[in-house]
């Protein structure tokens, strides 16, 4: 007769620790805790394995291509990215755990009708990096919840907070393997998706940042518009007085370039430019989760504005770009280091 070793028969977990009983467990260790998070953070686990699974048939089942149309942002959107906000707007109305949505791919808020309002507000990016899916870059979804403090209809002002009053964040990457990375404000956790049973198994436990790190991560192709302080920094990375030069790494896929920097430690940045003042990167759904993710690894993420965490910039409208580096503490001390001298 077969016997258990450690949680296993042979190579098969019998005790695997899934995301859902993670989030069970660290739930019990707050007896006032209602239960409404688990079973979000439940249903957006949901959405990220059917959009995973809608990402592995792409090809065979002509997902790839443009759709038609733009996003909020003037983005072209993507087959796929039509598909993942749907998968993600409808599991998590039918949570019933929000009131309202914040989307990359929808111009205004996204109002959750009455009968199935929650108290929670919740921000993401359901495919980022679509610009790769037709190549097979690793691409991800990224989302990041709030807990509303009004009481009443439920309007745009309810969305606009500062990302140091996330409640939970998390992205999950579709690449060599799916993995959620999650934080609900102690630490950071990975799981990777089992396919075999369809569940988020815990691999990666109590994830922290290097310190310091040997990898610089941006679109170098912008450097003719930065900021003369921001290239002479990259000048230094290719060509340090002392030591070995840093290595550039830039996927063009956030979720897979943070992922990387949070891995191996450095630095990711997207900075302002002389083309566009904010950068980029959009702080409800982009820079808010992955920011408080990296400070949550016992990394920094700042605008490059003086000492200005993300974290602490008031949105004023709903798709609100911002600059942001983030990464090893170091790393980002001397970045600031250039940029305010």
């Amino acid at each position: 007769m077969a016997t258990s070793n450690g949680g296993k028969i042979g190579d098969i977990p019998t005790d695997a620790m899934t995301l859902n009983r993670f989030v069970m467990e660290e739930q019990m260790k707050h007896p006032g805790a209602s239960g409404s998070l688990t079973l979000l953070l439940s249903s957006l686990c949901t959405a990220c394995k059917a959009t995973e699974a809608a990402v592995r048939k792409a090809g065979i089942a002509q997902l790839y291509g443009i759709a038609g149309d733009t996003n909020s942002t003037g983005d072209e959107q993507k087959k796929l990215d039509v598909l993942a906000n749907e998968l993600f707007v409808n599991l998590l109305k039918s949570s019933y755990q929000t009131c309202a949505m914040v989307s990359e791919e929808n111009e205004h808020m996204i109002e959750v009708p009455v009968a199935k309002h929650g108290r929670y507000i919740v921000c993401f990016d359901p495919l980022d990096g679509s610009s790769n899916i037709d190549c097979l870059v690793s691409i991800g979804s990224i989302f990041g919840i709030y807990k509303r403090e009004s009481e009443g209809p439920v309007s745009t002002e309810d969305c606009l907070l500062p990302g140091n009053k996330l409640v939970a964040a998390g992205y999950c990457v579709f690449g060599t393997a799916c993995m959620m990375v999650l934080s609900t404000g102690n630490g950071v956790n990975g799981f990777t998706l089992d396919p075999s049973i369809g569940e988020f198994i815990l691999t990666a436990s109590n994830m922290t940042i290097p310190s310091k790190g040997k990898i610089y991560s941006t679109n170098e192709g912008n450097a003719q518009y930065l900021d003369e302080k921001l290239q002479k920094y990259l000048h230094d990375c290719k060509f340090p007085t002392a030591g070995k030069p840093k290595a550039a790494r830039y996927v063009g896929s956030m979720v897979a370039d943070v992922h990387r920097t949070i891995c191996y430690g450095g630095v990711f940045m997207y900075p302002a430019n002389s083309t566009a003042a904010n950068g980029k990167l959009r702080l409800l759904y982009e820079c808010n989760p992955m920011s408080y993710i990296v400070e949550q690894a016992g990394g920094k993420a700042v605008t490059g504005r003086g000492q200005e965490r993300v974290l602490d910039v008031v949105p004023t409208k709903l798709h609100e770009r911002c600059p942001i580096y983030l990464g090893s503490s170091e790393d980002i001390d001397v970045i600031l280091s250039y940029l305010n001298e």
